[in-house]
């Protein structure tokens, strides 16, 4: 289970910045789970990767992880952005007007008032996605986000760590 906390409405908008460290499984089997989770709860989101040939990988797979499901999403070439209730892209955009934004390969980190919760997901095996990581941790506590640090223990379960 992927442990998702609430977010509390009466709370101060203050952005939550959750870093995912990608050790036991690949991105292709923790990001579809958590943006399950998004829409359960009603939510948008904006999934920015590196690259176009990643935004095609995971257009594929959001539309294929589950043989009984699919979770419904669009790209610059499906059109309508705004009726997206996830949206797959390379850059910094919000056309869907999502409150959660995903971020792998890297993606920078965006303007961090613009979102209730921002998902930074890296890939431990990878020293300088883990030193990215680090300076996007330190950006955003400077920032004055609420940041948390995700691991999987070796049962598999998300476990905070910071």
């Amino acid at each position: 289970a992927i442990m998702y906390g609430p977010i509390d409405e009466d709370a101060e908008s203050v952005t939550e910045v959750l870093f995912y460290h990608l050790e036991r499984h690949p991105l292709e089997h923790v990001l579809p789970t958590l943006v399950e989770k998004t829409l359960e709860r009603g939510w948008r989101a904006v999934v920015q990767a590196g690259s176009d040939e990643r935004v095609e990988a995971l257009d594929t797979l959001l539309w294929t992880y589950k043989e009984e499901s699919f979770l419904p999403h669009g790209t610059k070439r499906d059109g309508r952005p705004a009726e997206q209730p996830v949206y797959l892209t390379t850059c910094d955009e919000n056309p869907n007007s999502a409150t959660v934004r995903f971020l792998v390969d890297g993606a920078p980190l965006p303007t961090l008032s613009t979102y209730a919760r921002i998902v930074t997901l890296f890939d431990g095996h990878d020293a300088t996605a883990v030193e990215r990581a680090r300076e996007q941790w330190k950006a955003a506590k400077a920032e004055g986000c609420e940041a948390t640090y995700w691991q999987q223990s070796s049962q598999g379960r998300w476990e905070k760590r910071a």
